[in-house]
């Protein structure tokens, strides 16, 4: 059997215009990794398109444990919801190695 370990999956969607500063916080504040992917949509904003890099949407995935997922979502609530569009969620995911994360 595959033993398994508990981690948080925080997951970013925002403008790519700060994706060098955000991506900067993440690391600053302990996680040991992130995935970055274009993403496109349409929310409480508008449509956002990734066709048009400056204009375009990211998200961001850190696996990590639950206090560096908490540090991080304070840490983005407190420095970027009030000037970008970005939005924040958390799940549970379960990872074979949990060394990584």
């Amino acid at each position: 059997m595959i033993t398994s370990h508990t981690r948080k999956l925080l997951t970013i969607v925002t403008e790519s215009a700060i994706e060098k500063d955000l991506c900067a916080d993440i690391e600053r504040i302990g996680a040991s990794g992130y995935t970055v992917l274009d993403a496109r949509g349409k929310g409480s904003r508008g449509v956002r398109e990734a066709s048009w890099k400056p204009s375009g949407n990211i998200q961001v995935e850190v696996v990590c444990n639950e206090e560096t997922a908490r540090k991080i979502a304070e840490h983005l609530k407190e420095h970027y919801y009030a000037n970008y569009a970005m939005i924040l969620y958390v799940s549970d995911v379960e990872v074979l190695r949990p060394a990584k994360f």
